[in-house]
């Protein structure tokens, strides 16, 4: 079924996919066959070719969500007596220090409001500050917001340091640049639900092999041990336990559409134009961004909500679903809002439709008051 009868999503993921790569998951795979090998062979050696990790890194698949594979790297990359430095500006800089305390490891964390980026200069200073610090966590893309941290300035300032450096790049992995030529890293996480346009269901974790081979009796879990699944695939070619298998099946067809479409300038210039015309579609109805553009990441838009007494989250969604679009909401305590994706596979026609559904769903539900200035 073509995806034209459904709605289009325009979250954070799971997105909108292509034709091809759901009719990847028609067939069944045994997960012992050698065909079956071959699919996470390829899909391991294309992620790296991706970060430019090859030779250097090691791409270890694993099963489940990207927050799976985000507290399986933690666990494993971090020894037992380690300690994490967690700048955090966000909902999922704050998943990753609840990480750390369910794991049991020393958390110190940098707090920022969920409208600031994080500082490479706060970063430096913490760890001179602190040197039983041994590792920093640091989400790339907050995408409970859509800020845009500084990985690169803030990986030199953690090399320099002589500390370990663990990246959640789930939402820009694929979109945004991370080239472990020039950007030192011990791992970097991401999943196949996001910027390369899977399905949800599977995780990665690229993780520089010197560090990897460093890792053995980390873990506090048998599942989520990078270190075994590492040196089980190297010695099997299999997953220690059944793998996603048509989830797999739909990366691998999903990374050659990548490739095939131009690869990360391809897919974060088209996921850039998708934003700017979010935004600037959204701005003449009115509506806010609650990032500056300056640290506004081009894979989703947190807005402000509708400054009238007709605006509930709950219809607002309805209507806009009706016209063929899912929105997600927002992520904030302290502020109402609502995030709009623009990844997925829906092409560049896709975001001017999803305007016109907001407008649409505006004089539906009555709303003339967006912002400060009323509409007509």
């Amino acid at each position: 079924m073509s995806q034209a009868s459904h709605p289009i999503l325009l979250t954070p993921g799971p997105l909108t996919t292509s034709d091809r790569t759901r009719a990847a998951m028609l067939r069944d795979w045994g997960s012992w066959d050698s065909d079956f090998n071959q699919i996470t062979a390829r899909i391991r050696q294309q992620v790296l070719r991706i970060v430019h990790g090859e030779g250097t890194h090691e791409c270890v698949p694993l099963q489940g969500s990207g927050t799976f594979s985000v507290e399986a790297a933690i666990g494993t990359v971090v020894p037992r007596g380690g300690h994490v430095l967690v700048p955090n500006n966000g909902a999922y800089c704050q998943r990753i220090a609840r990480i750390c305390k369910v794991l049991g490891r020393e958390l110190t964390t940098i707090d920022y409001t969920e409208d600031r980026q994080v500082s490479a200069a706060d970063v430096d200073r913490a760890l001179a500050a602190d040197p039983t610090i041994t590792h920093v966590a640091l989400v790339h893309c907050e995408t409970g917001t859509g800020v845009l941290n500084p990985l690169r300035e803030i990986a030199l300032v953690v090399a320099r340091h002589g500390r370990g450096l663990i990246v959640d790049a789930m939402s820009s992995f694929g979109a945004l640049e991370i080239d472990a030529r020039k950007t030192p890293f011990d791992a970097v996480v991401a999943a196949s639900g996001k910027c390369l346009e899977g399905v949800p269901g599977m995780g990665f974790v690229i993780v520089r092999r010197s560090t990897l081979e460093k890792c053995e009796g980390n873990s506090h879990s048998l599942a989520m041990d990078l270190h075994d699944q590492w040196v089980y695939m190297g010695k099997t070619t299999q997953w220690r336990f059944t793998p996603p298998t048509h989830v797999v099946a739909a990366l691998d067809e999903a990374i050659t559409q990548y490739f095939e479409e131009g690869g990360l300038e391809a897919r974060g210039g088209r996921y850039a134009r998708n934003c700017d015309a979010l935004i600037s579609g959204l701005a003449a109805l009115g509506f806010r961004t609650y990032l500056d553009a300056a640290i506004q990441a081009p894979i989703i838009v947190t807005f402000h909500a509708p400054d009238d007494p007709k605006y509930d989250f709950k219809t607002f969604y309805q209507e806009v679903k009706k016209r063929g679009y899912i929105l997600y909401p927002g992520k904030l305590t302290q502020v109402e809002t609502f995030r709009v994706g623009c990844m997925g596979h829906f092409g560049e026609a896709g975001i001017p439709g999803a305007v016109a559904a907001v407008a649409e769903t505006l004089k539906a539900m009555g709303i003339r008051q967006v912002s400060a200035a009323a509409l007509a």
